[in-house]
C-alpha cells in the first residue's frame, strides 16, 4: 500500500464518519458549534439563536429520519 492510497483511505474514512450520507446535518452542526463559539467569545446577542439553531437541527434530523 502506497502512502497516497493510505491517505486516500484515511480521508474517505473520516468523510464517511463525520459527514456520512447527511452533509446538511453536518453543516448544521458546524453552524451550532460556531454560534456556541461566538457566545463564548462575547457575542451575547446570539444566546437567543443557539437554542433555536439546536431545535431546527434536531427537527431536520427527525424529519429526515422519518422520511427514509
Amino acid at each position: 500500500m502506497t502512502v497516497a492510497t493510505a491517505l486516500r483511505a484515511f480521508g474517505r474514512f473520516w468523510w464517511d464518519f463525520l459527514i456520512g450520507d447527511t452533509p446538511e446535518l453536518a453543516g448544521g452542526t458546524l453552524v451550532v458549534i460556531a454560534i456556541a463559539w461566538a457566545i463564548a467569545h462575547g457575542a451575547g446577542a446570539l444566546v437567543v439563536c443557539f437554542p433555536a439553531a439546536v431545535v431546527l437541527l434536531l427537527a431536520a434530523s427527525l424529519w429526515r429520519g422519518r422520511r427514509g
